[in-house]
């Protein structure tokens, strides 16, 4: 969840709004090093990751990091030079392949390094990436991304990483862009002994060690995308249920600070409900291997893969607010149910490049809506999301430009989740429209994906084309307006503010007789008695009286 150059993983209330808006339009021009993070490079395209290790000490006294990054590889096709991003100030100090120290060359957040063996088209490979240093903190996590240095009401450290956006090369060396998935990946974390870290994945093993420290192996057998990985360290307390879903018995684990076990074990009840009403509308899921975790950070929350971190203070709504105005936003914790919504839509489909974060934010703020309709009806999901239209700002494109690691606008929240509110009205058919979500996720199973192949795929399942009503509300910040005049009892109506061939049939009342009209940009006219027309609100439209 997330928004902004230094984007995040979910969608907040109103001081978040506008923060989150001034920030994504700061940047408008672009760098070699936003080529460099954001782009498909030669020195990328050429291997394909298939496993990390990170195995990383983590000392909280110094606020420094230190380690290596064992990144195993296919190659695609021969090439003698590898990207791998790390951001200042951390320093990569070696790097190895078969015990042979390789020459590093620096290109700002860019290392590129020259390989001295032949790598041969379908050969497996490693380097070890070594670095070390104090990396960014976080001034405003998790908007700006890096490490958050807290300590609990105790004074023990509490800390976490949060980093989408900014990308999780501000912590640890990675093939940091979003089109290549790791396909499984070891997390070793060294930390003093009176901490406990957990991070993605399941707890394989911990080592006790005679310098007075600890080390967590925490191993992740789903492909993660690099903002996904994560520490939380602290002084936490563990307990644990289990869910029976639609692929059999799941594992919900809960990791929260010490003085606070007893509220969470009532609060994060929560948790197996949002599971009951997801795998309904999304399917099973999609990390079972690894289980569920929620996990208490130092920050308001992330939505790290099997990891999902949670600081909403136990309360519902977001802390403790109606982001909606509507009463429905108050029947759930927001961050319970935001965050894990993207373990289907950012973890299990995840876009190939930041320009259609859309992918993540648009479905999972809608996920919101799809609760609510679980659990308390259609009705009561409508005003939901209905409620959230007053944050929407029409300021800029929700897909942002390609290659140069930024996103669209913060509307791809609220504005997002209206417009497949309105695409489920269009489909008309609450079944089929479920079984398209499903279907998402099911085909695009653990895949980096692009806003065209989920375009096409909704367009097929619905049989409508649905090119201009997405070239509509994603690629235009134009509402589409209904015009109309009533008048010698006739109707004429047509649409204004639109793209090119946008024609949406709408639902209104006549009358109070329930019909679809089909405007489209030239006038149209029917008979007409009476003088009232309502337009159904689930659309998200502007209507104009002349």
């Amino acid at each position: 969840m997330r928004v902004f150059t230094i984007v995040i993983c979910f969608i907040l209330g109103f001081q978040w709004h506008s923060y989150s808006q001034d920030i994504l339009q700061k940047k408008s021009t672009f760098t070699h090093q936003d080529t460099l993070r954001g782009s498909i490079t030669p020195e990328r395209e050429w291997w394909d990751l298939t496993y990390y290790h990170l195995d990383i000490k983590i000392n909280p006294e110094k606020k420094s990091i230190s380690g290596k990054n064992t990144i195993q590889y296919t190659v695609l096709k021969p090439y003698s030079v590898m990207q791998v991003d790390l951001q200042a100030p951390l320093k990569i100090t070696k790097v190895t392949q078969n015990g042979k120290d390789l020459e590093v060359k620096h290109d700002g957040n860019a290392h590129f390094i020259t390989l001295l063996e032949e790598q041969k088209t379908g050969s497996v490979q490693s380097v070890d990436v070594y670095y070390e240093g104090i990396p960014q903190e976080a001034q405003r996590a998790p908007w700006d991304g890096g490490f958050t240095w807290a300590e609990d009401k105790n004074q023990i450290p509490f800390i976490a990483t949060s980093c989408q956006g900014l990308g999780a090369s501000v912590w640890w060396p990675n093939k940091d862009h979003m089109y290549d998935e790791v396909d499984s990946m070891l997390i070793s974390v060294n930390v003093p002994k009176n901490l406990t870290n957990v991070s993605n994945g399941r707890l394989r093993s911990t080592e006790r060690h005679s310098d007075g420290t600890i080390t967590t192996n925490w191993f992740v057998s789903n492909p993660i995308n690099n903002y996904g990985v994560n520490v939380n360290i602290g002084d936490y307390v563990h307990f644990s249920e289990v869910y029976e879903g639609e692929n059999g018995p799941l594992t919900m684990d809960y990791y929260v600070l010490r003085d606070n076990l007893v509220r969470a074990k009532n609060h994060f009840k929560e948790a197996p409900r949002m599971m009951k009403a997801f795998e309904h509308w999304f399917g099973p899921y999609p990390f079972y291997e690894d289980g569920y975790k929620l996990v208490e950070a130092p920050y308001l929350g992330m939505e790290h893969q099997s990891s999902v971190t949670y600081g909403n203070q136990f309360k519902n709504g977001y802390l403790g607010r109606d982001v909606s105005k509507s009463g429905w936003g108050l029947k759930f914790d927001f961050i319970i149910i935001h965050e894990s919504g993207h373990e289907w839509f950012a973890n299990n489909i995840t876009y190939k490049d930041i320009a259609d974060m859309w992918i993540h934010e648009s479905f999972t703020s809608y996920s919101e809506n799809l609760f609510v309709d679980y659990y308390f009806g259609k009705e009561a999901a409508s005003e939901y999301v209905i409620g959230i239209r007053d944050n929407i700002v029409n300021d800029s494109p929700i897909i942002g430009p390609y290659h140069v690691n930024k996103e669209g606008s913060g509307d791809m929240y609220y504005k997002g989740a209206n417009m497949l509110h309105t695409l489920r009205q269009l489909i008309a058919d609450d079944e089929k429209w479920r079984g398209i979500l499903r279907g998402l996720n099911k085909t695009f199973y653990h895949q980096t994906v692009t806003t065209a192949q989920i375009e096409n795929y909704i367009s097929e399942q619905s049989g409508i084309d649905l090119a201009p009503f997405f070239n509509q509300y994603l690629r235009d910040t134009k509402i589409p307006t209904l015009e109309y005049i009533i008048e010698n009892n006739e109707l004429k109506y047509h649409w204004v503010n639109i793209v090119d061939k946008f024609a949406m049939p709408l639902k209104v009342s006549i009358d109070n007789q329930e019909q679809w009209i089909h405007p489209t940009a030239e006038w149209k006219t029917m008979p007409m008695e009476g003088n009232e027309l309502k337009v159904d609100p689930n659309f998200y439209i502007e209507v104009k009286a002349l």
